[in-house]
C-alpha cells in the first residue's frame, strides 16, 4: 500500500500501444529524478529500477560511511551509528545502499510526480501525431465526423486523432451529419501548445490533383501527369494533363467514354465542373487551350522582367465578338481560370472593333477600374457593347447599381456626342 494510484498509473500508460517499453522507461525515469532532485538537491548518487510491465520501481540511494559527527552531506554521506542500524558490520569510508520507499517522497511530491508522469506521457504521444500528420501534408485523408460546429466540422480518424474541417475548407454544396465520412487532403499541422492542430481541405487544388491520382489508374501509375490544377471550388476546375507516351490520349483517359472515369470526382466535388485540356509547352497554344470552349483568333505576349502578382506576363487575346462571352464565363469563372492555371494576366479583345467604338479601358480616368471589370466580366469591353444593353439587362447580370450604370452610360455616350 505505498501507493496504489502511482502503480495502477503504471500499468494504465504500458497499455498505451503508442509508446515503446524503452520510451516508458526513459520517461519513468527523467519524471522521478526530478523529484529526487528537489526533494535531495541531487538525484546523481541515486539508482532507479523500473518494471513498467508489473508496474514496480525501487529507488536506492548510495552514500558513504563516515565518523559520527563528521557528515558534511546527508544526501551523499551517512554517519557510521545510523549506518549499522542498517547492517552492523559497516566501517567507515564503505559505500551503503539504502532503498527509498515512494511514501518517504511525501503525499504531495507523489501527487505532483504522477501528474508530471501523466503530462509527459501525453506530450510525447502529441509528438510522435505532429510528426505523422506533418508528413502526411498534402496527402489524401479520410475521417468520420463526430460533431458540428458552427465553424467547423470536427472529425475523428480510426485512432481517434481529431481533425479539423473548417468552413473556409468546405466546398459551399457540402453538406454532413455525424457519423458520415470525409475525404480531403491533410492542408496544414501545427503543434498548438501541446496539442497539433491538424486541418483538412476539400478546397485546395491539391485535393483535385489527388483525386486524379487515386480515380485514375494512368495518373496513379504515372503514365498520365498532372501539370496544373485551378478551381473555384465547387462551381468550375480546368486540370491540364500530359503524357510522356504518345499512345495514350491524356484528355480521353482522364474523361473516360461518356464522362465514366471523372464522374466520381465531379459527384465528389459537389458537381463541380471539370474542364480537362492537353497540356503543351507552347505558351499561345496552352493559352489558347486554357480559354476553351472559347476559340482564339490570335494573341500577343507581353512577358514580365520580374513576375508580376505571381504572373508571368499579360496576353492580350483576339476574339470574334460571339466567342467573348464564352472566353470570359459566366461571372468571369473561365478567365479567371485560365488566367490562374497558365500564370497570365489575360486581355479579351473583340474582334473587328468598329473605328467609332472604344475600348471601356480608355475611359480610366471617368470610370472606376472595379466598375470595368464587372462589365468585362459578362463580355462587354467595349462602350457601344455597354450602351446597347439596357439597363434593366446590366442590373440583372452585374453586381453594379442601377444608379452606376445609367452614370456609366451617360458618360459613353457624351463621348460619341463629341
Amino acid at each position: 500500500m505505498e501507493n496504489i494510484a502511482l502503480i495502477d498509473s503504471f500499468s494504465e500508460f504500458k497499455d498505451n500501444k503508442s509508446i515503446d517499453r524503452v520510451t516508458l522507461m526513459s520517461i519513468l525515469e527523467e519524471v522521478f529524478r526530478a523529484t529526487l532532485k528537489r526533494k535531495f538537491g541531487s538525484d546523481d548518487n541515486f539508482d532507479i529500477i523500473i518494471n513498467p510491465d508489473k508496474g514496480d520501481l525501487e529507488i536506492w540511494r548510495n552514500r558513504v560511511v563516515v565518523a559520527d559527527g563528521f557528515s558534511e552531506d546527508d544526501n551523499e554521506e551517512i554517519e557510521l551509528a545510523e549506518a549499522r542500524l542498517i547492517e552492523p558490520d559497516f566501517e567507515i569510508g564503505e559505500d551503503v545502499s539504502e532503498e527509498v520507499k515512494l511514501i518517504d517522497l511525501g503525499r504531495r511530491a507523489i501527487l505532483a510526480l504522477r501528474q508530471n508522469l501523466i503530462s509527459k506521457i501525453y506530450e510525447h504521444d502529441s509528438t510522435n501525431i505532429f510528426k505523422h500528420f506533418k508528413d502526411l501534408e498534402g496527402e489524401l485523408y479520410t475521417a468520420e465526423v463526430h460533431h458540428i460546429r458552427h465553424n467547423a466540422i470536427i472529425l475523428l480518424d480510426d485512432d481517434g486523432n481529431e481533425i479539423v474541417l473548417p468552413k473556409s475548407e468546405q466546398i459551399r454544396s457540402d453538406f454532413f451529419r455525424k457519423g458520415d465520412s470525409v475525404r480531403g487532403v491533410i492542408k496544414t499541422v501545427e503543434l498548438r501548445g501541446n496539442k497539433p492542430a491538424i486541418i483538412l481541405s476539400r478546397t485546395a487544388p491539391s485535393f483535385l490533383n489527388k483525386l486524379f491520382e487515386q480515380e485514375i489508374p494512368e495518373v496513379f501509375d504515372g503514365l498520365i501527369t498532372v501539370e496544373g490544377v485551378a478551381r473555384i471550388p465547387g462551381e468550375k476546375a480546368k486540370v491540364a494533363v500530359d503524357s510522356y507516351d504518345d499512345r495514350i490520349d491524356p484528355v480521353g483517359a482522364c474523361v473516360g467514354v461518356k464522362g465514366s472515369r471523372i464522374h466520381g470526382i465531379v459527384r465528389e466535388l459537389g458537381n463541380e465542373n471539370i474542364d480537362v485540356i492537353n497540356y503543351t509547352k507552347n505558351e499561345q497554344l496552352f493559352i489558347a487551350r486554357a480559354l476553351s470552349p472559347a476559340k482564339v483568333t490570335s494573341m500577343e505576349i507581353t512577358m514580365y522582367d520580374e513576375e508580376k502578382n505571381g504572373k508571368k506576363g499579360r496576353v492580350s487575346v483576339l476574339l470574334k465578338p460571339e466567342e467573348v462571352s464564352k472566353a470570359i464565363g459566366r461571372g468571369g469563372v473561365n478567365i479567371r481560370l485560365a488566367s490562374e492555371l497558365t500564370g497570365y494576366e489575360i486581355d479579351v479583345q473583340r474582334e473587328g472593333l468598329e473605328e467609332e467604338d472604344v475600348e471601356l479601358t480608355e475611359f480610366g480616368d471617368e470610370i472606376e477600374d472595379w466598375v470595368i471589370v464587372e462589365f468585362k466580366k459578362i463580355g462587354l469591353d467595349t462602350a457601344r457593347s455597354v450602351l446597347e444593353t439596357s439597363v434593366a439587362e446590366l442590373v440583372k447580370r452585374t453586381d453594379l447599381e442601377e444608379e452606376t450604370i445609367v452614370d456609366v452610360q451617360r458618360i459613353l455616350k457624351e463621348e460619341f456626342e463629341e
